[in-house]
């Protein structure tokens, strides 16, 4: 027996440079041809790649190649997501600069994932910090703005004094930054925004669209996008001419309201600072905003609220109602008011409780009478309107009509739809980021930069502070231009896009990445859109998929694309983790794909990757499971150089008459196609297509090793092992190449078709079928497939076991359930 070890270095080597000299996945459009758009979520070049980079693109590239042999034209490009804040700070941390530091990534990780073997187009790379990527993001800015879908406004914002910028909710943590450690405070800045909400309504409606996403990640949308009904009611404001308006979706508690709450940066309270003489409130206002910005927006905070000292008149009651600055109203959401019904408001009920705020019940459920004096909870539930003037007495849910069109019919209320989902602040003040193409202008305002002086570039001549301050708020030679308007000298802007921005549109810039007239060439990303599989972590569902999904529509409606959306499947895999944890360096339970590689190969590493867990899973990381993959791959090659004289002959017809091993093979082999092709073209269970062939495997050197007493024929033998590694390439590709190049074929296994599996091969000679008795199982026979209820009745019958049950009962009925069960019922 042959104990060799095969040479995966030289091998991968080998057929990496084969790949790349001749382009083997190099992708034209062609009309002629079925498409498919395979894409993984492009990297961060952060410098390495760590083992979910290996599990993402190898479930990526298994698809891309299975899809190849099926015979479709597989678009599967790769590029770099990089811009953004984390190059910047490891280029200060490391004294250089972030393009150095970029580059010098890209070109590290790019040998890394040629390294796996991945079947990427090269030819399509592109990286997000390119200017002639960027350019075209700089136009979509512009027909935006000239659409009203960008504006600028002044918000509150997190701001870290010591890195001079503005942090994402994300990027603080515990009231702190991320980076520096120290503490974010809430500050007043004019940044630009991009209009998602003019599109909350669609980008609802499509979830139910996409059907081939997970239902979680669509809840996920659907939560964060948010949409509430009800009214919209204007409280007139004592002695004053202004109103507060408020958003309800139970406008069938309004005579309920005992007092009204605002956000603490609500423009009332705002005035009223301003007004002097509040210093309570502003002092409540401020700290309410800080520990906002340090809490998890899904935490619900201790109820505080100040007495603004104004109050509210309710419309339906006439009743003065105090207005409080509450802590937990949100500005963001509704109109950052709300009339508060302690009676029947969990919220209002404890804020209520804790200032001494009375409340009134108006809603009574069918079944008892509540009382406010007793009350431990507020009733949330529908019921019967009671105390609501003429309304009273109607169920809740016909009366939410009725009220809001009372309200509108006398001019002080309206139907309403309010989303929780925000506008998409796009502006950071640090400098590695794409350049916002705005000119302001003492003259004529904010301008645009005229298309024709795209791209804006970033300068790379800069030294960035060890602050992290961006080094454009103070280059003259950047931010001094004339206006494109009067030509008089203006101001650029020096605040950079959010690389979410990037990352929204990327993918169609993949099917045409050398088109120069335009962002898009139509034609090319007409074949190509939508995506049909897009692959990434489950912690991009909201933020990068809405926004992806937010761009396609943009892009659609300037005339770039033609599709709705820009994914047609979603594939969410799960993490690497290791110890019961997710790896990092802090927990020191990385492990580092160079060296799995450099000791036991790429393919070890892809086959491990894929057989530890279904992809949808967290996958345990075992080293034992490593060593395990490595042995299968040897015991193959082994087989194979064992046999290499016989399988270089080649497979010819089967023989008509095949002995019992050359039967039980060759169903074997096509029982494994069949099962391996459903498992990967269905739920991307590789797992259990790699355990189908490993079982091929088993019975083929079973069948043929020392002990057996009946060899299979040669042809046979050919057939299993030409469907191992045609089964096993989109797994192991350098591995199977090889060994498809060593057993004589002159054509190379990535141009072969995936292998078709004969439906009367795969049938089973014999089936067990299960006896019952009653229900119960009493007996198990070996049956011929196929065989005729009477015949399979008949030996059921005659079977010891089955006879002892039965006994001197009488039989009543015989179901059979063909090629399974048979019940006797006694």
């Amino acid at each position: 027996m042959n104990t060799q070890i095969y040479d995966f270095t030289a091998i991968e080597k080998k057929w990496q440079d084969r790949w790349r000299t001749e382009k083997t996945f190099k992708v034209q459009a062609d009309s002629s041809l079925k498409k498919y758009y395979l894409l993984e979520m492009f990297p961060y070049p952060s410098g390495r790649i760590h083992m979910g980079h290996v599990r993402n693109y190898t479930i990526g590239d298994v698809v891309a190649r299975f899809k190849r042999m099926q015979g479709f034209n597989v678009l599967h490009p790769m590029g770099w997501d990089a811009f953004g804040l984390p190059a910047e700070n490891a280029a200060i941390k490391n004294n250089t600069h972030p393009a150095k530091w970029t580059y010098e990534n890209i070109d590290y990780m790019r040998n890394q994932l040629q390294g796996m073997g991945l079947s990427y187009d090269w030819d399509r790379e592109l990286a997000t910090c390119d200017a002639n990527y960027y350019k075209w993001e700089q136009l979509f800015f512009i027909k935006l703005y000239e659409k009203g879908l960008v504006y600028p406004k002044v918000t509150i914002v997190n701001w870290c004094e010591t890195c001079q910028t503005v942090l994402a909710n994300e990027q603080v943590i515990e009231g702190c930054c991320w980076r520096c450690d120290e503490s974010v405070m809430p500050r007043e800045m004019n940044g630009w925004f991009f209009k998602i909400t003019d599109y909350a309504e669609e980008l609802l409606a499509e979830c139910d669209n996409l059907k081939g996403w997970p239902e979680k990640v669509l809840t996920m949308q659907r939560n964060w996008i948010g949409k509430s009904t009800g009214a919209q009611i204007d409280f007139p404001i004592e002695g004053s001419d202004e109103k507060l308006t408020i958003f309800t979706t139970r406008p069938d508690t309004i005579f309920g309201a005992t007092f009204m709450s605002v956000a603490p940066d609500h423009p009332l309270v705002r005035k009223l600072i301003d007004q002097g003489g509040h210093e309570e409130l502003a002092a409540f206002s401020q700290k309410a905003l800080i520990e906002k910005q340090r809490k998890n927006p899904e935490d619900e905070p201790e109820k505080e609220g100040v007495f603004t000292g104004v109050y509210a008149i309710n419309p339906f009651t006439g009743n003065k109602l105090p207005v409080y600055a509450a802590n937990f109203v949100l500005m963001e959401y509704g109109t950052g008011a709300v009339m508060a019904v302690p009676a029947h408001d969990q919220r209002d009920f404890e804020f209520a409780h804790k200032y001494s705020i009375p409340s009134k019940v108006v809603i009574q459920p069918e079944d008892t009478v509540l009382d406010s004096t007793t009350m431990s909870e507020a009733y949330e539930d529908p019921g019967v309107l009671v105390d609501s003037g003429k309304f009273s007495g109607m169920q809740s849910l016909p009366a939410k009509k009725e009220i809001t069109a009372f309200a509108k019919q006398q001019g002080f209320g309206d139907f309403r739809t309010t989303f929780r989902l925000r506008d998409w602040g796009i502006s950071r003040q640090r400098y590695w980021g794409t350049p916002i193409p705005m000119i302001y202008c003492d003259k004529c305002g904010v301008q645009p930069v005229a298309e024709k002086d795209l791209p804006v570039t970033l300068p790379r001549d800069v030294t960035i502070e060890k602050s992290g301050k961006s080094p454009l708020h103070d280059l003259e030679s950047f931010y001094a231009v004339p206006c494109p308007k009067c030509g008089k000298m203006g101001r650029r802007e020096t605040d950079t896009m959010d690389t979410f921005v990037e990352s929204s549109w990327y993918y169609a810039r993949y099917a045409c990445p050398d088109y120069t007239d335009g962002p898009l060439d139509n034609e090319k990303v007409s074949y190509w859109m939508p995506v049909d599989q897009y692959i990434g972590g489950v912690e991009h569902a909201i933020l990068h998929l809405l926004y992806a999904r937010f761009f396609t529509k943009i892009m659609r409606d300037l005339g770039y694309l033609s599709v709705d959306e820009p994914f047609t499947n979603l594939l969410t895999q799960g993490m690497v983790i290791k110890d019961g944890t997710k790896m990092s360096k802090s927990k020191g339970n990385v492990v580092d794909p160079d060296v799995l590689i450099k000791k036991y190969g790429a393919d070890t590493i892809r086959l491990v990757s894929l057989f530890a867990a279904p992809p949808e899973r967290d996958l345990e990381w075992s080293n034992k499971g490593v060593e395990g993959s490595y042995r299968f791959l040897n015991r193959v090659y082994r087989v194979i150089q064992d046999n290499l004289v016989m399988l270089k002959q080649g497979k010819t017809n089967l023989a008509v008459s095949m002995n019992q091993a050359s039967k039980d093979l060759h169903r074997k082999t096509h029982q494994t196609i069949q099962k391996v092709g459903s498992d990967i073209n269905g739920n991307f269970h590789f797992n259990t297509a790699i355990s189908a062939v490993m079982e091929l495997t088993n019975t083929l050197t079973g069948l043929t090793g020392e002990n057996s007493s009946e060899i299979p024929q040669d042809e046979v033998i050919c057939e299993a092992v030409e469907a191992i590694l045609l089964l096993l390439s989109p797994m192991v590709p350098h591995f199977c190449e090889e060994l498809w190049e060593r057993t004589g074929h002159s054509i190379r296994l990535s141009a072969i078709p995936w292998p078709d599996f004969d439906p009367e091969s795969v049938k089973e000679n014999e089936i067990t079928l299960v006896v019952q008795i009653n229900g119960k199982v009493r007996s198990r026979l070996q049956v011929a497939a196929d065989s005729n209820e009477n015949f399979v009745k008949e030996k059921s019958l005659a079977d010891e076991k089955v006879q002892k049950f039965i006994g001197d009962k009488t039989i009543r009925k015989i179901i059979v359930v063909k090629n399974k069960l048979i019940n006797i019922v006694v």
